[in-house]
């Protein structure tokens, strides 16, 4: 998928997310930015590789300040009877989490802002400093430096686990360079007090973290588990910093099928990498950034952004990938 001349999207497509409702038919949202780099949500409806129909204008737009500078990388999931969808909300300078709700996806209603509005000196802090990798320590400084000395913690690549585990929603997050875990019983309790706590404790919540050559620099949730009899394929974005720069690619691994928070295998290498002209070139070059999957029989679409310009789809044989997979157990 490409840009269009449509105003909401002249300047490119990305980083969609990907749900099949009761029905069967399969909904893509994505990023959609215009000249100036202002994001919106656009929407198409898919099958696979193939585009069935697609909006001329935004599903979801900004309406708020903590938007005012768009609404980026929408992941959605359903569980129960509700659509939650995740997206990162951009001022102009700080980024946050924020969400929408509803019966289905034509009918999101914006909740807010659940990320921490903490600045980095803040979490800082907090940040258990005696057992963690220095680079979490790196990272704040860095946005310090960089952006600016009170640069709220970016924490970006939010949304929650497919299904409750013990009655409890289940959320990913990524506070850089690794991928955490927090659960909670009502978005009631994602307070400023409530997260404090969660980055005091942060390495009881660790997930994943760099560990392999092509993600040296950091890792992010990427698409929302897949649910197999073998555990749920968790589909993850992993950056390499190289001479010729950073560089995105697309890991896998299994996460244990009752205990999610336990990691039961992990690819050593990417699962795809930048390898076509138009993954290698754009607006940020070198990137695939995959954040949507579609499951239809045993092939697995995976939904993606390229070179933060354009939207692309691989397909992969789940069997083949579990067992690939199986090969590389976690101890």
């Amino acid at each position: 998928m490409e840009s269009t001349n449509n105003e909401f999207e002249n300047e490119g497509v990305l980083n969609p997310g990907c749900i099949t409702d009761a029905e069967g038919k399969t909904h893509l949202l994505y990023r959609a930015v215009k000249k100036g780099n202002y994001s919106s949500i656009g929407y198409c409806q898919i099958d696979g590789d193939k585009i069935l129909s697609r909006m001329d204008h935004p599903l979801l737009k900004s309406e708020f300040s903590y938007e005012s500078h768009g609404m980026e990388d929408p992941r959605i999931i359903k569980i129960e009877d509700e659509y939650y969808l995740f997206y990162t909300a951009y001022d102009g300078k700080n980024v946050y989490t924020a969400y929408a709700s509803g019966p289905d996806v034509f009918n999101l209603k914006k909740q807010g802002i659940i990320s921490p509005e903490i600045t980095y000196e803040e979490a800082l802090e907090l940040i258990p400093k005696f057992y963690l990798s220095e680079k979490y320590m790196q990272y704040g400084k860095h946005y310090e430096q960089v952006i600016s000395s009170d640069i709220l913690l970016w924490e970006k690549d939010t949304f929650l686990f497919p299904k409750k585990i013990d009655g409890k929603f289940v959320l990913f997050v990524r506070i850089m360079p690794g991928i955490q875990m927090m659960t909670f019983e009502s978005f009631d309790q994602l307070t400023v007090d409530f997260w404090k706590d969660f980055i005091r404790n942060l390495g009881d919540h660790i997930l994943m973290e760099p560990k392999y050559w092509f993600e040296n620099r950091k890792i992010g949730p990427g698409a929302p588990p897949i649910e197999t009899e073998d555990g749920w394929i968790f589909i993850y974005h992993a950056v390499e910093t190289s001479m010729i720069g950073n560089i995105y690619r697309a890991g896998a691994a299994l996460l244990d099928k009752t205990n999610p928070r336990k990691v039961i295998a992990r690819l050593p290498n990417p699962l795809f990498e930048p390898e076509d002209g138009w993954e290698k070139s754009g607006e940020v070059s070198n990137v695939v950034f995959p954040t949507g999957t579609q499951l239809k029989g045993n092939d697995l679409y995976i939904y993606y952004g390229a070179a933060d310009s354009k939207i692309g789809v691989k397909k992969v044989n789940l069997k083949e990938l579990l067992a690939e997979l199986k090969k590389y157990p976690e101890n």
